[in-house]
């Protein structure tokens, strides 16, 4: 990646707001400051048009953010270039050439050219010097000489170099591979004990943890209809002078807890039951049980209105009487950039009565309800579904 290329990316936004912005009219122009209902229009253009989406956490990460450090994944860049009137990402980056990429290409080529004629040139000096090289190589080969072996000091005698040869004999004839081996075999037989040993240990280890633990089966059934809960439910675990552990129970699943307590304290919560903390002695509980939840009645129908699609003027009055006029609505992100924003009653029925395949996604988190039962909190987020990179 090049800067070059995060200056393409640049502009590619630029004409993705320009083509959106001639058929709609958002609250700003400026794409960075799009929230809330202006990224689920755009995202629906997007499937229309380019036959392809981007999640809300990739519009964050990616248009809020001017300008970017890094490139999205090129499936990304090729939706934009559709939505944008191009064949793809590289077609794009083809029409949009800098001055600097045109003058590289120019650079490039001469470069090429320059090395292929010094490779000639080369070559054909190495010809021409060849025959030269091998007289040179006949005039200056050395002759052995008398002078050569006259020094005294460097002669040695016939005594001295089988006195050397008589020496050499015994160090050259030792072999010591024998002893390699025996000491590669006890060292293999120690690991092998060692690892023996830490085996059982282990061993022993597991067997104690199963043989003092025991496990409990805790099925959460609907009070009201003394059906199994077809939705995930929270169970923190609250232990003396530690911090809780959480657990997510499976819908429709018991939730199974291993202990060697003979207490247990869990809390149970749910965005649609009440919350309820059970109290067990695990010394004379029964390992399967059956536990009852109050449901949230008024946060169970917020569900089903934001969700349905059905008689959208229906929908619209009932959340109104569901919802409080002063009810503070949280709309949580799964990015770092934007985290939480908030809205008015009037703003997020819109939101959720308007046909969006993106409402299949929307879960709500949490929700309080004042004495007269008006819903005066929803926290909630729209879950995005882009696979990892």
């Amino acid at each position: 990646m090049s800067d070059l290329d995060l200056l393409h990316f640049e502009q590619l936004k630029n004409e993705v707001q320009t083509q959106y912005l001639d058929k709609h009219s958002p609250s700003f122009d400026d794409i960075s400051k799009w929230k809330g209902i202006d990224i689920i229009y755009f995202q629906e253009d997007l499937r229309k048009i380019a036959k392809g989406n981007i999640s809300e956490k990739s519009f964050y990460t990616y248009f809020k953010n001017s300008p970017v450090t890094k490139l999205p994944r090129i499936d990304m860049l090729n939706i934009l270039s559709i939505y944008a009137g191009y064949m793809s990402w590289y077609e794009f980056k083809k029409k949009h050439l800098f001055a600097d990429e045109i003058l590289k290409e120019f650079e490039d080529h001469d470069e090429n050219l320059e090395e292929e004629l010094k490779k000639a040139v080369e070559k054909a000096e190495n010809i021409e010097q060849e025959p030269i090289n091998v007289q040179k190589q006949d005039i200056s080969a050395p002759k052995l000489t008398e002078t050569t072996i006259t020094n005294p000091d460097l002669q040695i005698s016939t005594t001295d170099n089988q006195s050397i040869k008589e020496n050499k004999g015994p160090f050259t004839t030792y072999d010591t591979s024998e002893q390699k081996s025996t000491i590669s075999i006890v060292k293999k037989y120690i690991w092998l004990g060692i690892s023996a040993i830490l085996a059982i240990l282990v061993g022993l280890l597991v067997f104690k943890e199963e043989l003092f633990s025991k496990k409990f089966y805790y099925s959460f059934i609907d009070a009201d209809r003394n059906s199994k809960i077809n939705a995930e439910l929270q169970v923190q675990i609250l232990k003396d002078n530690e911090s809780p552990i959480l657990y997510n129970a499976k819908p429709n699943e018991p939730f199974v807890y291993t202990t060697k307590s003979k207490n247990l304290t869990m809390v149970v919560s749910s965005p649609y039951y009440k919350t309820d903390t059970i109290r067990r002695n695990l010394e004379t509980a029964p390992e399967a049980e059956n536990i009852e939840l109050k449901p949230n009645d008024y946060a169970i129908m917020l569900f089903y209105y934001s969700k349905s699609l059905k008689d959208l003027k229906k929908k619209r009055e009932s959340l109104n009487f569901l919802i409080s006029d002063n009810a503070l609505i949280y709309q949580v992100y799964d990015n770092e950039t934007y985290g939480v924003e908030t809205m008015d009653k009037q703003r997020y029925i819109n939101l959720v009565t308007l046909p969006s395949t993106s409402l299949e996604n929307l879960e709500v988190i949490d929700t309080k309800n004042d004495k007269n039962n008006k819903i005066i909190m929803i926290k909630f987020k729209i879950a995005t579904d882009e696979k990892p990179k």
